[in-house]
């Protein structure tokens, strides 16, 4: 019901084993997929995507690989993630809005391959 959607913020990242357009486009792609098995969405329910990539990434657009998916009418950001002493390598991440009536606590944000450290209290 209509009345039940509300705008939530969902999280996710993967990483690269290299810098490669081909293999970024596959991981982002297996990252936005995931998002939207995990948390039941479609294109329709999404407001906005915002990639980050960290400074060793430099061969492609992760929203780029968005729109290989089909999302098509949905603003999309890319940026620089902070370069942090100890941080995660080849990493990209999304923050996605959305609505969905799922509440807080049923949302999944998955976080792929190496990236997977950085957020070990989530449930998969």
């Amino acid at each position: 019901m209509l009345d039940d959607l509300r705008v939530r913020a969902l999280r996710g990242a993967t990483t690269l084993e290299r810098d490669d357009r081909e293999h970024l486009l596959e991981r982002t792609g297996e990252l936005i997929q995931t998002v939207f098995e995990r948390n039941g969405l479609r294109e329709e329910d999404l407001i906005s995507l915002v990639f980050t990539a960290t400074d060793d990434i430099s061969s492609a657009f992760p929203a780029e690989a968005a729109r290989i998916a089909g999302i098509t009418h949905v603003p999309l950001l890319c940026a620089r993630e902070l370069d942090i002493d100890g941080g995660v390598p080849r990493c990209i991440r999304v923050l996605v809005h959305a609505y969905t009536d799922r509440a807080v606590t049923e949302l999944r944000h998955p976080y792929l391959h190496a990236a997977r450290q950085l957020r070990t209290d989530l449930p998969e």
